[in-house]
């Protein structure tokens, strides 16, 4: 290699060097900095703040349940998608990442046609005495319509990291295809799954666009930080936005040591 190629390679890569770290400052430093300024005194309100704490709790208890919904669901379908080739299959995978595609405030909306007391699913909920509108679980369904197609395409890669090979024995020997996926493919997969999972907790956290137009009242985090930016000022929203950001931390903090200890096991 000529010193020119060497030079122009010693250049390109600076220029590359120079270009992933300002994108990493750029994508890092709102965040240190949101919990740099915020974070400490919105721990300190949770001690005072009510609402605060009330908001920490409904946010993670329904993304939890949202999550739930999403693990029930999404593991059949990530199964079909990994194991089954059939007629529409590329279909299926476009509307099951569509939600990721549209902006949330028009998936809110979406949702609000499907659930609303006009419509006949909602009506039909209302009949039966349950208001999904204005509710937790307005609040779980649009968690679950952001979130769900994370970890249907997370469980998909998983499952088909698992030789089907190991299946197709489990049958030989009497499984019913339940119980070859229960006994082997679910415990081998299962450390995917979870990490898949997580990634759909701490983006069910995050929602905010699909749940202000579906449950305004009862506020979650996100909704609460925008509630009080617009009504009292960026140092009232501050706090609120930190304990957002910490919270959606957590699950993403377990997720690099669940990835660590899986390189550490290879």
């Amino acid at each position: 290699m000529d010193a020119r190629a060497v030079s122009t390679s010693r250049l390109v890569s600076i220029a590359a060097a120079l270009a992933g770290s300002l994108l990493l400052l750029f994508l890092a430093a709102p965040v240190i900095g949101l919990v740099g300024v915020g974070g400490a005194e919105g721990l300190a309100r949770l001690g005072s703040d009510a609402e605060l704490r009330d908001a920490l709790l409904l946010t993670a208890l329904c993304a939890t349940a949202a999550t739930a919904c999403a693990a029930l669901g999404g593991v059949p379908l990530a199964w079909l998608l990994a194991r089954r080739d059939f007629p529409g299959r590329a279909v299926l995978a476009a509307c099951l990442d569509l939600p990721l595609l549209i902006p949330h405030p028009v998936a809110g909306i979406a949702l609000l046609l499907l659930l609303g007391r006009d419509s006949a699913v909602g009506g039909a909920a209302l009949a039966a005495g349950l208001r999904i509108v204005g509710t937790p679980l307005g609040i779980i369904a649009a968690m679950a319509f952001v979130a769900a197609p994370l970890f249907v395409s997370a469980a998909r890669e998983a499952i088909a990291r698992v030789d089907a090979r190991y299946e197709g024995v489990a049958r030989t020997l009497g499984d019913t295809p339940w119980r070859a996926f229960r006994r082997i493919t679910l415990p081998l997969a299962g450390r995917g799954l979870l990490a898949a999972a997580l990634v759909t907790w701490a983006r069910a956290v995050s929602e905010f666009g699909a749940i202000v137009v579906l449950t305004y009242n009862p506020k979650v985090v996100s909704v609460l930080s925008y509630d009080r930016l617009t009504s009292h000022g960026l140092s009232e929203a501050l706090p609120v936005a930190a304990a957002l950001a910490v919270l959606a931390l957590v699950p993403l903090t377990l997720l690099r040591a669940l990835r660590a200890d899986a390189e550490r096991v290879r």
